[in-house]
């Protein structure tokens, strides 16, 4: 008995496009089905020419038809999705931009469309996760942080807002650029976190030289181009102090809550708590603090407190918020930070991985202040 094409349709429809999360199906990326007896050969087009994960969707094809009883062959026609088949599914993805122009709540890049996290009724929870001064490891809390939150089960996306200093790429290990489909912009996922980074659009050497305007306009960008598939988190990784993209963030993202970054030492401490007013000033709730580089376990297990004890704690008295976490200082955190291999993600038994969960942990019980209600309306 000979398969039928319906049978090689229904088996592929679980497969997933790897970076899009839909399946291959619903997308349009199953060109054809050609039958010869126990030799099924599957079109595919790819979104892009090159696509980076080309080879786990062959793996996924092939064994999705393979475990069909009348089959024992399966061969696969790649080909590439037109400029009309990609408008298809920016427009099914991440819909009509010219939908939203008038809205109120338009802004500016992606052709008025309105930025998704800022919108009535959405569910992700945004943690702005600051510092008053560079150095006190912001971007290693916030890489580590969401991969522990994604090992809890959520969908997790990480904005790299420090357009200066961008690190988030090289700390998660991600191995590919973001895939552009349409105008939209995909970002690579590793660890079961997405990113997107100005370290994806200039070189490691290269200084990022912009004035205020063009900063809003890329975090803008940032915000509203790339697919982020509903996120249970979106944690963004401010640049240090007070300037102008945190006051850009603020205003694109009224519902968020802000985590600040210290280190022990009261010099930090200090400088740390001026973050912690400026979201004051423009109402955005602080959640909580995070002491990094708390104390280093020798290996006579003794604790060392090389930046002195008490900062984060203090800190948190002084904004009458919670001490979330004390990160110790331990090598895996440091090299996997350095070599694009978290410590979370390697190491979950990690002192430090240890610290993150419990964490991720007290961020999901700690509901946000602010909600916004759609059910709610005003004639």
């Amino acid at each position: 008995m000979t398969v039928t094409e319906a049978e090689v349709i229904e088996a592929l429809r679980p497969v997933q496009d790897p970076e899009l999360h839909r399946s291959i199906v619903e997308l349009g990326m199953v060109r054809s089905t050609n039958i010869d007896g126990a030799h099924v050969e599957v079109g595919i087009d790819l979104t892009i020419a090159g696509c980076p994960l080309r080879n786990q969707i062959q793996t996924e094809v092939t064994d999705a038809v393979t475990a069909l009883d009348e089959v024992n062959l399966v061969t696969i026609d790649f080909g590439v999705m037109n400029d009309g088949q990609r408008a298809s599914i920016r427009q099914m993805l991440h819909g009509d931009p010219a939908a939203t122009a008038g809205s109120q709540q338009a802004h500016g890049h992606a052709e008025g469309r309105a930025i998704p996290f800022a919108e009535a009724g959405n569910r992700t929870r945004t943690l702005l996760i600051a510092s008053g001064k560079g150095g006190v490891g912001k971007s290693s809390v916030t890489a580590n942080l969401g991969i522990a939150l994604a090992q809890r089960g959520h969908k997790v996306a990480v904005v790299d807002a420090d357009v200066w200093g961008f690190s988030i790429p090289r700390m998660l290990g991600v191995e590919h650029a973001p895939t552009v489909i349409d105008d939209m912009i995909v970002p690579p996922e590793t660890h079961g976190v997405r990113c997107i980074s100005m370290g994806f659009f200039a070189r490691e050497d290269q200084p990022v030289i912009w004035r205020g305007p063009m900063l809003h306009k890329a975090l803008e960008q940032f915000l509203t181009d790339v697919y982020w598939d509903d996120p249970d988190f979106l944690l963004v990784d401010l640049p240090p102090g007070t300037g102008d993209i945190s006051l850009s963030l603020a205003q694109f993202l009224p519902t968020a809550e802000a985590y600040v970054v210290t280190t022990p030492n009261p010099a930090a401490q200090k400088v740390a708590q001026r973050s912690a007013f400026m979201f004051d000033q423009v109402n955005i709730s602080v959640k909580g603090v995070i002491e990094n580089m708390s104390w280093f376990t020798g290996d006579d297990d003794k604790r060392y407190y090389l930046f002195g004890a008490g900062g984060g704690a203090d800190l948190a008295e002084k904004l009458e918020v919670e001490l979330v976490g004390q990160v110790p200082m331990t090598m895996e955190l440091r090299e996997g930070s350095d070599q694009g291999e978290p410590v979370m993600a390697v190491n979950p038994t990690n002192e430090a991985s240890l610290v993150f969960a419990q964490m991720a942990e007290w961020v999901e019980a700690h509901k946000p202040s602010k909600r916004t209600h759609p059910e709610l309306k005003i004639n």
